[in-house]
């Protein structure tokens, strides 16, 4: 292989790695737009955000095991193509109750594109270039949240919340010619691997039953909903009660991104010293701390616009250390079954998401209470669930530098 085709390989898989994150992040400046258009709340709008997450949360074990019995590139084009059908439909909703079924569809089309990413890799790539494969990824899907909800925050302004949903479906229409003329399909069809729900869920259950996994794993989800609740709320705190327009909250989510992706390489430095066991204790105990603060503060009114953004960047920098580590010790004792391991965990941060994101909406008051109590609770169960669990596990497998990397990713 080339260092072109090398290169251009990362960056076409990385694109597809972003698409859920810009379907997520670039439409979030629009809500008071879309409510306004709708003829509905801000909070009714964010339901179609814990739609999307449901989606994806589904998506996670749906394409797994289609992408092993049929191959990478014939889940991956239906999955697309859904996509696309799916933000048309976006454009054209005329309630509420259409956009957030719409919504669910369209993400169980970018599912397809995350999981085939990941998949592929292994498939391109020789192993011992997956750690720095998986680095380079993390370089264009870091970009997304930083660039998606300000690019969305002009585009709603300039020309209106629609054309937010043209533009994803132009950049999936990109994608899936650039998928169809240059991505090679990397895996062969394995008409033998089944897709009964029987084999399915006994490679399933062989995972959770596993007590390292189900600690680090539920520890890490609980900690990680709580981004689905300021992704959900932060919309309705920001525009909505600090009254900033939606292109100062796509700077604002900017910024705020750079606290959860910043930590997440800081972490890489922490590792040479000190191992994850180490790490995850500390991290989740400030997590609970700054949670804490913030849900009493939000409570008896002590902060202002600024105040609630240095908060949550302290949550998020917590989030960025805790979620590399929990999901690298969760997969750590599997080697046969990683992939099955992988997929549960995702579909367990992105259900419990969905719930936090939910229940953010659902409480159709202005102030960032709702969104601060779910961060508070769910910081708190994970920290509760870190501690238990861990009196179960009798033997600590170490994750191995790669899997680490593929975790941070």
């Amino acid at each position: 292989m080339t260092q072109k085709r090398y290169y251009f390989l990362i960056l076409l898989l990385g694109t597809l790695s972003t698409l859920g994150p810009f379907s997520i992040d670039m439409y979030l400046p629009g809500f008071p737009a879309i409510a306004k258009y709708l003829h509905t709340s801000v909070a009714e709008v964010s339901l179609s955000l814990s739609s999307f997450f449901v989606g994806i949360s589904a998506g996670q074990l749906l394409y797994g095991p289609l992408l092993d019995r049929f191959g990478r590139k014939k889940p991956l084009l239906i999955g697309l193509v859904l996509y696309i059908i799916a933000s048309v439909g976006c454009i054209s909703a005329k309630t509420i109750e259409m956009l957030i079924a719409l919504r669910f569809l369209q993400a169980i089309g970018s599912c397809a594109a995350a999981v085939a990413s990941v998949a592929m890799v292994r498939d391109l790539f020789p192993v011992k270039d997956n750690a720095k494969v998986f680095a380079l990824l993390m370089l264009v899907v870091g970009a997304s949240p930083m660039i998606a909800p300000t690019v969305g925050g002009y585009v709603t302004a300039a020309f209106g919340w629609q054309w937010v949903f043209i533009i994803l479906a132009v950049i999936a229409v990109l994608i899936l010619v650039s998928v169809v003329v240059s991505l090679p399909d990397s895996y062969q069809p394995d008409p033998t691997f089944s897709l009964k729900p029987g084999p399915i869920l006994k490679n399933f259950q062989s995972v959770i039953i596993e007590p390292q996994f189900y600690t680090y794993a539920i520890a890490g989800a609980m900690a990680f909903s709580g981004l689905f609740a300021y992704v959900s709320g932060s919309p309705l705190v920001f525009m909505d009660v600090f009254r900033v327009n939606g292109k100062v909250y796509g700077w604002i989510f900017a910024l705020l991104s750079v606290g959860f992706i910043g930590s997440s390489q800081v972490n890489n430095l922490l590792l040479k010293k000190y191992d994850s066991e180490r790490i995850l204790p500390v991290a989740f105990l400030m997590q609970m701390i700054v949670s804490a603060i913030f849900f009493a503060g939000a409570s008896l009114g002590w902060f202002g616009l600024y105040g609630t953004i240095v908060m949550l960047f302290l949550f998020l920098s917590c989030l960025g250390i805790i979620n590399p580590n929990a999901s690298a010790l969760s997969i750590a004792p599997f080697s046969k079954n990683a992939g099955t391991a992988s997929s549960l965990m995702g579909a367990m941060q992105l259900g419990l998401g969905a719930l936090a994101s939910a229940g953010v909406s659902l409480f159709n008051t202005r102030s960032a209470m709702p969104m601060a109590a779910i961060i508070a609770g769910t910081s708190l169960i994970g920290v509760l669930a870190l501690f238990i669990g861990r009196k179960n596990i009798k033997e600590h497998f170490k994750p191995d530098p790669a899997e680490e990397a593929i975790m941070v990713h």
